[in-house]
């Protein structure tokens, strides 16, 4: 049986939303243990007593680590928080993965210092799931926020790390590596990017060279790798652009008379798929890669269907045994 500490304090819509979802997932993840970690009469006041079992079980906390905590003060002094010892659970074995939608400084911080990082890997990162037009399995980008700093070796390693999971837990058969620049050309960017060029070149990964910005929604690439400042910056500018794109366009439909909203009518299951294109939360969450177990983030604002779907992920990353495979690869290095 695999086993999954959910942080069920963490979110805007904490813990209804959390449970729902555990409660959506656990007939189908049927090898799956389900442990939330929280306020222990708030949590039974949403599960129905039947579904409280061997496979679905509370571990009582009284702190929450809030969003505008400080990490590395909330985890040192809110030892009781649901997010810290859903952590160390997971750091004593008795959990495979921890699943949280709180203070993301915090659960980077709880994952690199309590769960640990692998021997061989330099900084851990943050990577999610995103769109693209002529996919519905997106691509993923790596780092997206975990280190502000980067250097070309790490660069090499998470691309190593984002392709074994595009391979294994979305099923892409060697998938595609591109470096995120502000060029197409070999020697485009700062020293750290041409050197990364150089050393995701020499390597084995299906490298096939710098992507730009504009290119990055066109399904050219299945894995991109950038250091960690620019994809949070570009991360963040997709989500809002997005956002902006979709409120604007139903805003033109709904409010530029009859004509318009008849119009609107006429084409409902166009803007139906285009809205569902880049519905990220069917990708489930952010992953820690780099860590003794997995660690998944997930967007504070998550509803019961993206928690469902970051569970699924999670559950299948521990199923892959993704971090065995990791530890076996850059043990090779030391």
């Amino acid at each position: 049986m695999r086993t999954i500490a959910i942080d069920a304090m963490g979110g805007e819509h904490a813990p209804k939303a959390i449970i729902d979802a555990v409660l959506h997932a656990k007939p189908e993840l049927k090898q799956t243990k389900f442990v939330l970690f929280g306020d222990e009469e708030k949590l039974k006041k949403s599960i129905p007593a039947d579904q409280l079992d061997d496979r679905l079980t509370i571990v009582p906390t009284t702190e929450v680590i809030e969003d505008q905590d400080e990490p590395v003060k909330a985890i040192q002094k809110k030892k009781n928080s649901s997010m810290v010892v859903a952590a160390n659970y997971v750091k004593d074995g008795k959990a495979d993965a921890l699943l949280s939608l709180g203070n993301t400084g915090a659960l980077l911080t709880s994952g690199i210092f309590i769960v640990g990082r692998i021997k061989g890997i330099a900084r851990p990162a943050l990577m999610p799931t995103l769109p693209v037009e002529n996919s519905d399995i997106g691509f993923n980008m790596i780092d997206v926020g975990a280190n502000a700093q980067s250097k070309p070796e790490y660069l090499l390693q998470w691309a190593k790390m984002a392709s074994y999971y595009a391979e294994k837990v979305r099923d892409v058969s060697n998938p595609r590596v591109a470096l995120l620049n502000n060029g197409a050309e070999s020697d485009k960017g700062d020293d750290v990017h041409q050197e990364a060029y150089k050393l995701l070149k020499a390597s084995d990964l299906n490298f096939t060279g710098n992507i730009e910005g504009n290119e990055l929604l066109l399904g050219k690439a299945d894995v991109v790798v950038t250091d960690g400042f620019t994809g949070n910056s570009v991360l963040k500018n997709t989500e809002g652009t997005a956002s902006v794109l979709i409120h604007l366009l139903k805003d033109s439909l709904l409010n530029n008379g009859f004509m318009t909203k008849v119009g609107a009518l006429l084409i409902k299951n166009a803007l139906k798929s285009l809205v569902a294109k880049f519905d990220t939360a069917r990708y489930g969450g952010a992953a820690l890669l780099g860590l003794n177990a997995p660690v998944v983030k997930t967007h504070g604002r998550s509803g019961e269907r993206a928690v469902y779907y970051t569970i699924k992920q999670a559950d299948k990353i521990v199923a892959e045994k993704l971090t065995d495979e990791f530890k076996l690869e850059f043990s090779k290095k030391n």
